[in-house]
Parts: C-alpha cells; sequence; structure tokens
C-alpha cells in the first residue's frame, strides 16, 4: 500500500501540515506500506523554490523520509494534457469564458430547492455549454466537464468509494443521476494553470500508484469528482482517509497565512519534534 503527503509551496508549513503528513506516513506504517511525498506546484504563480525547500526540511526535522526524486506537478503538464484530451475525444468537456462575476450574476435568482454551492464552490449555471466548440482542444483556456454527458458515458446510477477515517467512515455512495444538479460542471482545466486540482491529483493517484488518500476532512466531499474521474479515465479507486482538521482556540482551521504557527517558527523558538507531536496530539514515527 502507498500514502502520499502533497504540499503546495505556497507558504509555510504550519501544525495542521504537520498532523496531515505523520496521519498519512503513520497509516503507511500500520498498514506496513510506503509514504510518498508529491509537490503540488501546479499554481507558478504563488510557488516559490524556497517554500519547497523548506517543506523538505521541516519534514525532515518531524523524522519522515520518502522516496527520491520527488513527483512534481510542473514537470507533469503533458499528463494532464493527455488526460483532458482524452475526455475531450469523449465529447465531455468545453471551453469556458465565464468569470466568477458573471457565475454569480447568473445565479442572482437560484431556483428554489436547488444548490447553489458543491465541493467546488459555486456550481456553475452551464452559461458556455451550448456554445459551438472548436474542432481541436484549446489550449490556454479554462475547459469544464459537462458532467451530464459524464454521467451517460458511466453508465450506470451509482459509484462507490470506502473511507477509512475517523470522520465518514464507511462506503459512501455517490447518486450520478444527482450529480449535474449537486456537483455541477466541474472545472478540469484552468485559463492560469494548464489543469486543475481535481484532474492533476486523479492522474497523480494513479502514476504513483496510490493506495489510501489520507487528506483533510475538508477535501471529503470533493471525493465525488475525483471518483467520477476516475470511471471515466479508467484509473483505481483508492481507499480514502479523511481526517479531522487542526483549528485555533476560536475553531477557525489553520491556513498559510498563520504564521505564527508555522512549523519554522517554532523551531526557532527551540521547540522539538516531539513539542510539535504533543501540540497536535499524533504519534511521532519512530525508527523501525
Amino acid at each position: 500500500m502507498r500514502t502520499r503527503f502533497a504540499p503546495s509551496p505556497t507558504g509555510p508549513l504550519h501544525l495542521g501540515h504537520a498532523f496531515s503528513a505523520l496521519t498519512a506516513a503513520h497509516l503507511a506504517r500500520t498498514l506496513g506500506g510506503e509514504f510518498l511525498l508529491r509537490i503540488e506546484d501546479i499554481d507558478q504563480s504563488r510557488a516559490r523554490p524556497e517554500w519547497e525547500a523548506q517543506i523538505y526540511d521541516d519534514l525532515t526535522w518531524l523524522g519522515l523520509t520518502w522516496p527520491t526524486p520527488v513527483m512534481r506537478q510542473s514537470d507533469r503538464m503533458p499528463a494532464y494534457r493527455a488526460a483532458l484530451q482524452t475526455l475531450w475525444d469523449m465529447d465531455l468537456l468545453y471551453p469556458c469564458t465565464c468569470k466568477r462575476r458573471d457565475i454569480e450574476a447568473a445565479m442572482s435568482a437560484p431556483q428554489e430547492g436547488v444548490p447553489t454551492h458543491g465541493p467546488d464552490g459555486l456550481i456553475y449555471p452551464g452559461t458556455c455549454r451550448a456554445k459551438p466548440k472548436p474542432a481541436h482542444m484549446p489550449g490556454g483556456e479554462t475547459l469544464r466537464l459537462d458532467m451530464a454527458k459524464a454521467v451517460a458515458a458511466i453508465g450506470k446510477p451509482t459509484l462507490t468509494f470506502t473511507e477509512i477515517g475517523p470522520v465518514h467512515t464507511g462506503t459512501h455512495t455517490i447518486e450520478l443521476t444527482k450529480a449535474h444538479e449537486t456537483l455541477g460542471d466541474i472545472v478540469l482545466a484552468r485559463r492560469d494553470m494548464g489543469t486543475s486540482y481535481h484532474m492533476s491529483v486523479v492522474i497523480d493517484d494513479a502514476d504513483q500508484q496510490i493506495t489510501h488518500v489520507s487528506r483533510g476532512a475538508d477535501l471529503f466531499e470533493a471525493t465525488q469528482i475525483h471518483v467520477i474521474l476516475q470511471a471515466l479515465l479508467n484509473k483505481p479507486v483508492p481507499t480514502y482517509h479523511h481526517h479531522d482538521l487542526i483549528r485555533d482556540a476560536q475553531g477557525k482551521r489553520l491556513a498559510k497565512r498563520d504564521d505564527a504557527r508555522a512549523i519554522a517558527l517554532y523551531r526557532a523558538e527551540g521547540k522539538t519534534s516531539q513539542d510539535i507531536a504533543d501540540l497536535i496530539d499524533t504519534p511521532l514515527l519512530s525508527p523501525l
């Protein structure tokens, strides 16, 4: 079995990252598997080499090890492009020129009982879906998945995935007949990136043969999107483990802007890796 920790080099690692990394590594150790590190740097406008270097330094300080070379998403654009081309050839993608304000304006009078938000934010109203499509998949444009066509291509009413995390343990069923309404036409390639989180994470997990995806509970609902993409692209469905989030005293989820809780600052104050483990109430890994 294989787990992974996949941070973005866009800021300092904080206590939540330490909890996530140690949880994934502990899961691999418990199940006799392998822990991998992946750098999710598709957002090149925000990724910085100094933050990537800090990731390696902080995780090593925490006692974690991983195989090298480390997968970096910025090196994998051809793989994402190939997956997008597959979906384009299946007539499941379409270009979208809408900006967020356009979507908000189109949804200014939502239908009663119809959800307005899904795992990927505002549920797209389909403004560009009926526009004529170019003969070839365009580059440098936003591409959306036509969810109704995707569901038809899958050809069955439900998909399932297994969750072993503490929050949502059990087998979960995705009602595909409701996916168009509850998920909408998800963005799979962003104009400024050439891919999206949903597309890249599905391709990367499959290519790295990740069997157990360990990540925060805030991504649980997005698992529906990933399982749908796995079905369309004929990729294996991992077992999922969504763990609790580390929050501050006010119950707010920690984020990279919370520099006061950065691992590097704790280290500078003389804290030990065991101090960090105690703060987040998770065990450090002892050598085998």
